[in-house]
């Protein structure tokens, strides 16, 4: 009988612990569908371009932000300053230039 509630009481920890990993993992995916996009494409950290031999960024939301970073390292530097990394962010997305605007498609001659 006791074997049988420690059981019992264990699978509906289980359960329960299961229960709120998928909670929380939909609720991040849900805060990284609102967040503002990461705007450049190097590292803030350490500069280095995203892809390559780097391969695939590492992507973070911090408060409403999506940031990207090329490795663990690089993600420990930035929590440790995230406020001056986050205005490096800003200042580098200033100073980029604006996306080109696609053309107009061309118009039939008419004959």
């Amino acid at each position: 009988m006791r074997t049988l509630l420690l059981n019992t009481a264990t699978l509906a920890l289980v359960l329960g612990s299961f229960a709120a990993a998928t909670v929380s993992a939909a609720d991040a995916g849900a805060e990284a569908a609102k967040a503002k996009p990461y705007p450049l494409t190097t590292c803030i950290v350490s500069g280095d371009k995203f892809g390559g031999e780097m391969g695939d960024p590492i992507v973070k939301v911090y408060g409403d932000r999506e940031i990207k970073l090329c490795c663990k390292g690089c993600i420990k530097k930035f929590e440790a300053d995230q406020a001056g990394y986050i205005k490096k962010i800003d200042a580098a997305a200033a100073q980029a230039p604006a996306p080109a605007t696609p053309a107009p498609p061309a118009r039939p001659e008419s004959r």
